[in-house]
């Protein structure tokens, strides 16, 4: 700006020596008229914009002449109309929701998060926040919350449903036989190391009067007969026993459906698990490994390994860069949130910038708005001086013409 008014200035020089020298020398050179003339009116038009451009900011030559220093006397009328203009202008709905739409910040924050070393810094930045939100919180009052809170979402939820819909899923999939499977080997492996206990029981729950050599008979065609049994179904994915647990499944899954006496037995189940201790310990046990785990990290954040949060970052970037519709429903989630947040408090935005510029002192309000607008105004006065002359030139030749 400093470089623009010394140009403006050396201009306006430039004009006052060509008129000296023209005036001097018209009598002898009467073609030396036109050149007077155009640096007459060229120092006239100079002069008048410079006195315009520096009537905004303060008094010319320090003379308080009226309606001069206008920016410091009239700034807090400026700071009211700036903010309005920003709060009409800027902060409408139809104009942040135009300009989020071509930001696309999901895509944005998927290719940022794409860089390992961004992601690193973002997993520590939300360690330390998350660190010290736990450090801060109360221990008791917050075990408490999330038992509440926990305790209110399963009550909320109808378990019966919930049960029937992932049975139903599972047993579409062969899940069921697949649990048979494992059941059976789980049965065959006990009847193999329990051998002599099941022998000793059938001793003990048998009639003294049956001999023991028939007792022990027994209890060896029955653990044959079961191990018998598993090896058949084990081998045979259609033997009769493995339909027979398919038809029991359905019609179990058939029945959460549409008997209320199963349907409130099980909702009686859920509300027993609710009321067990054992609910209870398992928040504390939560609670208190996210409260260790974060010590640890306040502690050293350098040797604490975030890498499971890095992987949920790198997981959320790959899934954000995939899916289209995902995108748009982020995007639309961000537009909406930042929109409505940002139209709420306008009013307090606009009457923020109000104040701050009424806060100021006049000559640095003034000084403040010159170095942002200044080096613009300076054209002005260069225009002013070159239209000044040219204007002055074409009266003085058609005057000679007239």
């Amino acid at each position: 700006m400093n470089r623009m008014k010394l140009a403006a200035t050396g201009l306006l020089v430039v004009a006052l020596v060509v008129f000296l020298v023209a005036r001097v020398y018209e009598g002898a050179y009467p073609w030396l008229g036109y050149v007077r003339a155009t640096a007459e009116a060229s120092l006239v038009g100079g002069i008048a914009d410079w006195f315009a451009v520096t009537a905004l900011f303060r008094h010319p030559l320090g003379i308080p002449i009226p309606h001069t220093a206008i920016m410091q006397k009239q700034k807090d009328r400026v700071g009211r109309i700036l903010g309005n203009f920003v709060q009409h202008h800027f902060l409408s709905r139809t104009v942040l929701e135009a300009r989020l739409a071509g930001i696309h910040p999901a895509q944005r924050g998927a290719d940022w998060m794409r860089d390992e070393v961004n992601r690193r810094r973002l997993a520590k930045q939300m360690a330390g926040g998350l660190a010290r939100a736990v450090e801060a919180l109360p221990e008791v009052g917050v075990r408490e919350f999330v038992q509440r809170s926990a305790t209110a979402k399963l009550e909320s939820v109808q378990l019966t449903p919930l049960v029937s819909e992932v049975m139903t899923v599972a047993a579409a999939g062969g899940r069921p036989q697949e649990l048979l499977n494992e059941v059976m080997k789980l049965i065959a492996a006990s009847l193999k190391d329990g051998h002599d206990s099941i022998r000793e029981r059938v001793r003990l729950e048998s009639p003294k009067w049956v001999p023991l050599g028939l007792r022990d008979a027994v209890a060896d065609r029955l653990i044959g007969g079961v191990e018998r049994l598993i090896t058949e179904m084990l081998a045979d994915p259609l033997h009769p026993m493995r339909k027979r647990f398919d038809g029991l499944v359905h019609d179990f899954i058939h029945r959460m459906q549409t008997s209320p006496e199963l349907i409130a037995k099980i909702e009686s189940m859920k509300a027993d698990l609710i009321g067990h201790p054992v609910v209870e310990e398992l928040v504390a046990s939560v609670w208190e490994k996210t409260r260790l785990a974060a010590s640890d990290f306040r502690a050293d954040p350098e040797g604490t390994s975030l890498e499971p949060l890095e992987e949920m970052l790198a997981g959320l970037a790959d899934s954000l860069s995939n899916s289209e519709e995902l995108r748009r429903e982020v995007d639309g989630f961000l537009s909406e949130v930042i929109t409505s947040l940002l139209e709420q408090h306008r009013q307090e935005i606009a009457d923020l910038i109000a104040a701050t510029v009424e806060e100021w002192d006049p000559a640095v309000a003034a000084g403040r708005i010159e170095l942002a607008v200044g080096r613009d105004l300076q054209f002005v006065r260069l225009n002013g001086t070159l239209v000044g002359g040219a204007v002055g030139l074409t009266i003085y030749t058609l005057s000679r013409f007239l």
